[in-house]
């Protein structure tokens, strides 16, 4: 009998080739054996129940060890398996593939037995989906990925929230720590149980720990005025007047509806006005105006302008009534500073300093030139011991980004090198970013412990931020173990450099559990890998975690312009699309969040037949199936009258 090589080629015997490839895949394959061999200590300590993806992440690792472009290739030209879709399974694919190969030249081939068996493809997928329901719990069976959302603080006392985003889908709460109390969160909690109990549905917790986010310091307050300004057509004409809302200096109130602007009077002058009555004053630029009152009652009144003017606390207003002034008059107060900003472009210096005293603006003499650079603060010490000059820095999510220049003891001299073409403009408590220094900077802080108190009663889990090394999935490990028998599940927050080098290894230690996830948070993640390499690693992120059958958690501004405008892009869209890949998919707050969770729901529920993990599903194509049906209806006999 002529072996499959021979019958291929039509006699001749191309049985060299597949000599190589066999040689190549047993090289392989002792890869992965040894690595295993080698990684027994991290193995020693693994739960039961991840033994076996724990040794499968370390097949995966020894495979992508390797450039394994070539030997896929020549795979491919003999019709065999290029191991392109062998995550959850990798030393069963190797071996079909050897299998395979010896069969070829006409060999038997049996793998030596190992002590602990491999996992094959069905075996891979069954411990994915383990995995997956102990950590998320219960998903619709045709959406198959689960829905997280962020929770705004109105969820701790609007029960209607989170009722109707139970009922829309949401299979996980998301609680941020770095937002409102452990009151507020005990009252979103109930509220959900609430919800679970007149739904049918069940909705797990996570609570994200706030981490060690490094920021901008506050800066000087601005100038204490506030602009009014009507809305005008194209043409210049007024279309709607600026409303004003005026309430009283002793018992200040909130205007009970939009307001352009909301300003305080004394109470003994506001019982004096009736409606129709006019407030007339020269605004802070010296500009004669007058505002009309058009609604007036006990908490406050209305006037409207229908010209710009601009308020401070030493604009006196005068009360009119038929032209008349009536002889009252006060001061408006109310006033607070506008958010100050610090105004940048490509080539300014920028000082980051230790000390949080308040920040300013450049300060530049009369024809321009800078006396003074820009200087804010920053909330880490330690960002001073550790960042060198060379080093990129990146603030408020990348949309500002310099090199340090030179480094003092407690100063980075920074030169803004990326800004938007006409500048851009810093605040305080904006995020920074310093993706090439190793900062030593522990994942957890004192506030994160403290939180992990109530985390540990309430949460079914509980996410790392900035996890960059394995001691910092240990230390949290740590802090939970003495915290009661309920130990909520560890979820890893990739979002720096570090944290995504160093997933394989996180992932081993996350793995003494019996359950822990992975969380792509792609918002920083962008900023310290650079936008241009966010689909690579991304990627690379869902095949570890694939090899590991470790859930993955795909989040950051996903149908973010639908959850805050209640309009989505189309590539907002394809990324939600594209999301059905992983585990889970974390929506943010927003005025239209319930929207949104009720379109990821459709959209999701639409891919799970195209879509699972790497591999493309052949389902059915509408596309095709209306062709087909087409050319059946064509090809009829057609009878003649």
């Amino acid at each position: 009998m002529k072996s499959l090589s021979q019958r291929k080629s039509g006699g001749t015997d191309p049985a060299p080739e597949f000599k190589e490839l066999i040689e190549e895949a047993l090289e392989i394959r002792r890869d992965l054996i040894e690595l295993t061999s080698e990684s027994l200590d991290l193995l020693e300590h693994v739960h039961s129940s991840q033994r076996e993806s724990a040794v499968n992440l370390l097949h995966y690792v020894a495979l992508r060890s390797r450039d394994l472009r070539s030997f896929q290739m020549r795979l491919a030209r003999v019709g065999l398996s290029s191991l392109g879709r062998a995550e959850s399974h990798v030393l069963a694919a190797v071996d079909a593939v050897l299998a395979v190969l010896h069969r070829a030249v006409g060999r038997d081939w049996q793998p030596e037995k190992l002590d602990e068996p491999p996992v094959d493809l069905e075996r891979g997928r069954h411990l994915l989906a383990a995995h997956t329901h102990s950590l998320l719990g219960s998903v619709p069976a045709d959406r198959g990925v689960a829905i997280m959302v962020t929770m705004p603080s109105e969820a701790a006392v609007d029960y209607s929230l989170v009722q109707h985003l139970v009922e829309h889908g949401m299979d996980c709460m998301r609680i941020n720590c770095a937002h409102d109390d452990d009151g507020a969160w005990a009252r979103m909690i109930e509220h959900l149980r609430r919800a679970e109990l007149a739904t049918g549905r069940t909705c797990r917790v996570l609570m994200d720990l706030a981490g060690p986010k490094l920021r901008t310091g506050p800066l000087e307050p601005g100038p204490c005025v506030v602009k009014v300004r009507p809305t005008r057509d194209v043409f210049g004409r007024v279309t709607h007047p600026a409303r004003i809302w005026f309430s009283s200096q002793e018992t200040p109130r909130k205007p009970p509806t939009h307001a352009d602007a909301s300003l305080e009077l004394p109470e003994v002058f506001l019982k004096t006005l009736m409606v129709g009555d006019r407030l007339a004053f020269t605004d802070a630029r010296g500009a004669t105006r007058a505002v009309d009152l058009v609604a007036a009652g006990v908490d406050g009144s209305w006037a409207e302008s229908t010209r710009t003017c601009y308020f401070t606390s030493d604009v006196r207003v005068r009360a009119q009534r038929g032209g008349v002034d009536i002889g009252v008059e006060a001061l408006v107060s109310g006033i607070s500073p506008v958010d100050a900003v610090i105004p940048l472009v490509i080539g300014d210096l920028l000082i980051l300093t230790r000390e949080l005293t308040p920040g300013r603006a450049a300060a530049c003499d009369s024809v321009g030139r800078v006396l003074n650079p820009a200087t804010i603060g920053c909330t880490s010490t330690q960002v001073f011991e550790d960042a060198r000059a060379g080093e990129r820095v990146w603030i408020d999510d990348g949309r500002i980004g310099g090199i340090i220049e030179r480094k003092e003891l407690d100063r980075l001299h920074i030169r803004i090198t990326n800004t938007r073409v006409r500048g851009a403009k810093l605040a305080a408590d904006k995020g920074i970013n310093l993706p090439d220094s190793a900062l030593r900077l522990a994942a957890m802080t004192d506030k994160d412990r403290a939180d992990l108190v109530f985390v540990a009663v309430h949460a079914d889990m509980v996410a790392l931020s900035f996890a960059n090394t394995v001691d910092d999935v240990r230390a949290l490990r740590t802090v939970l173990a003495p915290l009661g028998d309920r130990q909520p599940a560890v979820v890893l927050k990739i979002e720096t450099k570090r944290g995504f080098e160093n997933l394989p290894a996180m992932l081993l230690e996350a793995m003494k559990a019996p359950r822990c996830g992975v969380m792509i948070a792609r918002g920083d993640l962008a900023v310290e890998c650079g936008f241009e390499r966010l689909a690579e690693v991304q990627e690379e992120i869902l095949w570890i975690c694939e090899a590991a059958h470790v859930p993955v958690i795909w989040a950051t501004q996903v149908l973010e312009s639908l959850a805050k405008d209640g309009q989505p892009s189309r590539a907002e869209i394809t990324d939600a699309a594209m999301s059905h890949r992983a585990e889970c998919v974390m929506l943010n707050k927003g005025p239209y969040v319930t929207q949104a969770v009720h379109v990821l729901d459709d959209i999701l529920r639409r891919m799970h037949g195209h879509q699972t993990k790497k591999r493309a599903m052949l389902r059915e194509l509408q596309l095709v199936s209306g062709f087909r049906h087409a050319r059946k209806a064509n090809s009829q006999p057609t009878i003649a009258t």
